[in-house]
């Protein structure tokens, strides 16, 4: 006698138990991929919000540049009336520099007699005309030839003192003589030859280099 064998049925709560991993399983991985695409979205958020032009945190803006530029002085008082004969070189000096003006022009004889001037002036210049006006003092001589200009110039600075400052003056970018900046107490002294003719300027330095830059000889 034959016995057909049959197939072992599993209890229905042992099928249960047994499906059941199979549901974990997926609900881990379903909260893994959740988790993982949440993170995507914050890496997202943040990067968009510090790369992305249109979120990114606005950069200060530089703060602009004020440049004042202060007007050029200008003379207050009228240069004083020339009288006497003039040469050429007294018809090149200017009556108006800056907001200075000729207030007088002097022969000077000590250039002519000590060192060989061919001509020499004194020429007063001065922003007003009483007693508290900045007045700066121009003395300029010519001389034959421009090795004997600089040659008195140049002794003249070395006898003076130590310059603060010193350099070549320049006409259309041809060196055509020095200039020698000195102290002088509570003024200073301005030496510069240009070819035949030096000159000397005495005043406030602060003053002073202002002149000199704007004379045009």
């Amino acid at each position: 006698m034959t016995h057909d064998q049959q197939p072992e049925a599993r209890p229905r709560s042992e099928a249960a138990h047994g499906a059941r991993p199979a549901a974990e399983v997926f609900r881990r991985r379903r909260i893994l991929i959740a988790s993982a695409a949440g993170a995507l979205v914050l890496v997202v958020a943040v990067l968009t919000a510090f790369v992305w032009p249109g979120y990114a945190l606005p950069e200060p803006l530089p703060t602009p540049t004020v440049t004042v530029t202060a007007p050029v002085p200008t003379p207050t008082v009228s240069p004083a009336e020339r009288t006497g004969e003039e040469t050429a070189l007294t018809t090149a000096l200017p009556d108006e520099v800056l907001q200075f003006v000729q207030r007088g022009i002097e022969n000077l004889p000590a250039w002519q007699d000590d060192h060989q001037a061919i001509e020499s002036w004194t020429v007063t210049y001065a922003d007003g005309t009483g007693d508290d006006a900045t007045t700066i003092t121009l003395q300029v001589g010519q001389w034959s030839d421009a090795d004997a200009a600089a040659s008195f110039a140049g002794a003249q600075v070395k006898a003076a003192g130590t310059p603060t400052k010193e350099g070549d003056v320049l006409v259309d970018g041809e060196v055509v003589g020095t200039y020698a900046l000195i102290p002088d107490g509570d003024d200073a002294v301005l030496w510069w030859s240009n070819a035949t003719v030096v000159f000397r300027a005495q005043g406030p330095a602060d003053e002073l280099e202002a002149f000199y830059g704007e004379y045009p000889l």
